[in-house]
């Protein structure tokens, strides 16, 4: 603490994105499927990220683009 930091059992981090990812990795797929196996519902959430949340789907974050087109635009600026 003489450096003016806290301890770092005291240091919080903001959980907001990862919250919101898991809520809508339940609410578009988690709670629609009924899984028959461990594995299929694994190759479903890896499909569902790979596929869909980061390539597709629009995030208000980011300015209504995909991951991939915003990361696409900064690679372009950089």
């Amino acid at each position: 603490m003489a450096d003016g930091n806290p301890p770092s059992d005291q240091i919080h981090y903001d959980n907001a994105p990862m919250e919101s990812f898991f809520g809508s990795l339940k609410t578009e797929l988690v709670h629609r499927t009924a899984f028959p196996t461990r594995q299929a519902a694994k190759r479903a959430i890896f499909e569902y990220v790979e596929a869909f949340y980061n390539r597709r789907r629009r995030h208000s974050g980011l300015g209504f683009l995909t991951p991939a087109q915003a990361y696409e635009q900064m690679a372009r600026a950089a």
